[in-house]
């Protein structure tokens, strides 16, 4: 998984970074999906062993433009895992209470827990994308807020949260396709916001966002990986496959049971 993690201290240049790339799994799209679901029942395995085992947290960040694929990639990498251990927070525009705080005020409240997998649909970076591209704060204000995410994240990674990050990488093509696929297919009509398409002529501008963030805060306790989210299924199959590694690495254990229990009869 390596050739899509952002290496500390890389000036990421994204056209470098093929959004419909599949070199890592030479496989057809129907194999890849086979190997996700198959990936899926282990990572439902390992999320129990976590739940249970109370003592790792892990925190997944997904960055995206619109369309890029967030909800989708929650849908399918976490189907069937159990929610009592899984949660998804999303982020928004801050409500008037969360704008009378500092802007990280509202993201430590929802960051995990012991044996929780909490998964950030955007986060914290949207205080260094949005305001950004939109000059909603002075670039002196935005500017400084590389280095207190990246200690904020340290922070939380030294209290034992393991963080990956993941940026969903598509065209600007890709992303016409699937807007006007919102707009052709009546079920999926409610998706399509006409502010999307003020967000879309922004795109370059968005670009150069999403290099500095990725530049200025891919850290070794935590990382970004640039996901290429053109093929969902590969998009899918990467993702699974990453989290289910970092998992394994945990070395879990389910909690020793109470003693004596083959004496207990029950009636």
């Amino acid at each position: 998984m390596d050739i899509y993690r952002v290496k500390p201290g890389t000036q990421v240049d994204l056209s470098q970074y093929p959004p419909d790339d599949k070199s890592l799994f030479a496989v057809s799209k129907s194999e890849g999906k086979k190997a996700t679901k198959k990936l899926n029942r282990h990572l439902e395995a390992l999320q129990e062993l976590m739940y249970a085992e109370d003592k790792h947290k892990m925190l997944i960040v997904l960055q995206a433009t619109d369309t890029g694929g967030k909800d989708g990639t929650i849908r399918h990498v976490f189907d069937g895992v159990n929610p009592q251990g899984v949660k998804v927070a999303s982020f928004k525009a801050p409500t008037p209470e969360e704008l009378a705080h500092d802007y990280l005020w509202r993201i430590h409240k929802h960051t995990p827990g012991k044996g929780e997998i909490v998964i950030f649909n955007r986060s914290h970076y949207e205080d260094v994308l949005v305001v950004r591209v939109h000059n909603l704060v002075p670039p002196e204000v935005w500017g400084r807020r590389y280095a207190q995410i990246n200690a904020f994240e340290r922070m939380l990674a030294e209290e034992g949260t393991t963080i990956l990050k993941f940026f969903l990488h598509i065209s600007k093509d890709e992303q016409k396709e699937r807007l006007q696929s919102r707009l052709d297919e009546p079920e999926k009509n409610w998706k399509f916001n006409v502010g999307d398409l003020k967000e879309r002529a922004l795109w370059d501008e968005y670009t150069r966002a999403y290099e500095a963030v990725l530049s200025e805060t891919s850290t070794e306790w935590a990382p970004w990986y640039i996901i290429p989210a053109n093929r969902k299924w590969y998009r899918n199959l990467v993702i699974s496959n990453v989290l289910v590694k970092t998992l394994e690495g945990f070395d879990m254990h389910y909690p020793e049971p109470e003693e004596n229990l083959d004496e207990v009869v029950i009636e």
